[in-house]
């Protein structure tokens, strides 16, 4: 794709643009895992059930995902400039939207904006610093970027967490987050405009039919939570899905210029590449969404204190990106892969030993585990997408791995979550009654006196907590063993798909095994 420079006579601003870009997307992660801490007190005060309190999560990481293929599109016509402050002022009112919503419709709306701004501010935000850096500084100002979204992924549950504790509840969450923006907001027209002289335009067809298609998939997945697999809701959504993404294989196939290319993933590096995120969302991004209702209900910690054993798992994600760094060139990228998918299974097989009261210490050794192999990633992925192909297709399958990593995100999310109030509800249903269902739901948004509240039966409340805390740590096991295989399979499949030869990269003399800088290189030009 054809870019201009930044306009003659302008200053670039690079260490204001730096610091602009990395503040706002910093605050993305945040928003994005900080939610699932606050859910247990937004179902209590504005009286919802599981599948609506789940959207507070899922809506956001599904319009994040379906958005940004589009965002990138408009960026390169319209301004990339425009599209970062666009995204960022959008975010910034969504979040006022949700500080004051009266609703759990009101609140989930504001959500799908949120995602939306969200990636109009990423998209825009990494094509202003790709046309404000050059050479080696572009390589470090993409660095920076990518620990800035390490850190809000860090430190997002435990920010929430003293904010919904200590400063103002769920509703002071979202506060301090618009209000944190403001400044980003108003610097952004400092910063230096370009777009693309010759743009394709925008896919339409494709970006309609894939929105709307995954929409549908997590949809049903959610809902299959409350309504059971089995309702027509459920498996219209499922079919309508179907049909949507051969429509959306189609579309794109007879496109001179399509959103994306679908024949690349027919090249087995490639496909392999993004499988990674995919596989990585449900042993790390979900756990960060499913671990802190459980904390709270229980072990009856608060929603800070759940947020700071998150820490174990999140930490890791702020040191071992940059060690793996030092060494990427010496290891192949099918050997970094294959360890990350073995250790996410280990940690996985290994959190098992979670129980109700299990101290933070036996939690360290598996957390950590999990954490260090999602930090491999976060070293390598980016690069090994884009040098997975021929160069003339590296922007296009960066931008498909995105979409991807964003994608299985929500579907992660909404399958454990459906996984976890399945097996809960079984297990509750000789305990509670005709009320495990409502039990169920509670349980999962961490409000433990809910659930005991909603059971029909005339057993002591200590028995049903004990009933409770059984239920969901034996479905929590599922989970976790689930994962664990996904895992160990997915290491299997990855290291047989990454045999192949990787492309040449004819314009950068290096191979899909290339140097951690190569890579780097490659990804930012």
């Amino acid at each position: 794709m054809t870019t201009n420079a930044a306009a003659p006579g302008r200053r670039r601003r690079p260490a204001l643009t730096l610091l602009v870009v990395c503040a706002a997307i910093t605050l993305v992660p945040v928003t994005a895992t900080g939610a699932s801490v606050a859910v247990t007190d937004i179902s209590g005060e504005l009286r919802t059930g599981l599948s609506s309190a789940q959207w507070v999560v899922n809506a956001f990481f599904l319009t994040f995902a379906s958005f940004m293929a589009i965002t990138g599109s408009l960026a390169d016509m319209f301004g990339r400039r425009r599209m970062f402050a666009a995204g960022v002022a959008l975010f910034c009112a969504a979040m006022l939207v949700a500080t004051f919503a009266p609703h759990i419709s009101v609140l989930v709306g504001a959500r799908v904006l949120a995602g939306i701004g969200a990636a109009a501010a990423t998209t825009g935000g990494s094509a202003v610093l790709a046309q404000t850096f050059e050479g080696a500084a572009r390589v470090r100002a993409f660095a920076f970027f990518g620990t800035a979204i390490g850190l809000g992924l860090a430190f997002g549950p435990l920010i929430a967490g003293v904010l919904v504790t200590s400063l103002g509840g769920w509703r002071g969450f979202f506060l301090a987050a618009a209000v944190v923006l403001i400044p980003a907001l108003c610097a952004a027209p400092l910063l230096v405009e370009s777009r693309d002289p010759d743009p394709a335009g925008v896919d339409w067809a494709g970006a309609v039919t894939f929105t709307v298609g995954l929409s549908l998939f997590v949809l049903g997945m959610v809902q299959s939570a409350e309504l059971g697999w089995g309702h027509p809701l459920v498996i219209g959504a499922f079919a309508a899905f179907a049909v949507l993404m051969a429509v959306f294989t189609v579309v794109e196939r007879r496109r001179a210029r399509p959103m994306f290319d679908v024949s690349l993933f027919a090249q087995p590096r490639f496909l392999a590449i993004c499988a990674m995120p995919v596989l990585l969302a449900f042993g790390f991004v979900a756990l960060l969404i499913v671990l802190p209702p459980y904390f709270m209900a229980v072990d009856g910690v608060s929603a800070q204190y759940a947020g700071l054993l998150l820490v174990l798992l999140t930490g890791p994600t702020l040191v071992v990106p940059s060690l793996i760094g030092s060494i990427a060139g010496r290891l192949s990228q099918r050997l970094l892969l294959v360890v990350t998918m073995l250790l996410v299974a280990v940690g996985a097989a290994w959190l098992t030993v979670i129980e109700p009261g299990t101290g933070i210490l036996v939690l360290a050794g598996p957390m950590l585990t999990i954490g260090t192999g999602f930090g491999i990633s976060l070293a390598i992925l980016d690069g090994a997408a884009v040098s997975s192909v021929e160069p003339a297709r590296a922007g296009m399958a960066a931008g498909m791995f995105n979409t991807m990593r964003l994608t299985g995100e929500a579907v992660s999310i909404a399958l454990l979550g459906a996984l976890l109030a399945a097996v809960t509800q079984s297990r509750l249903a000789e305990a509670m009654g005709s009320g495990a269902q409502a039990a169920t739901a509670r349980l999962l948004q961490g409000d433990m006196p809910g659930a005991v509240a909603a059971a029909e039966t005339g057993a002591s409340a200590d028995a049903l907590v004990q009933a409770a805390g059984a239920a969901y740590t034996d479905a929590l096991h599922v989970g976790l063993w689930a994962i664990a295989v996904l895992s160990l399979l997915g290491a299997i499949a990855v290291g047989a798909l990454m045999g192949g030869r990787p492309a040449d990269r004819a314009d950068t003399g290096t191979t899909g095994d290339a140097t951690a800088g190569e890579r780097e290189s490659a990804l930012v030009d």
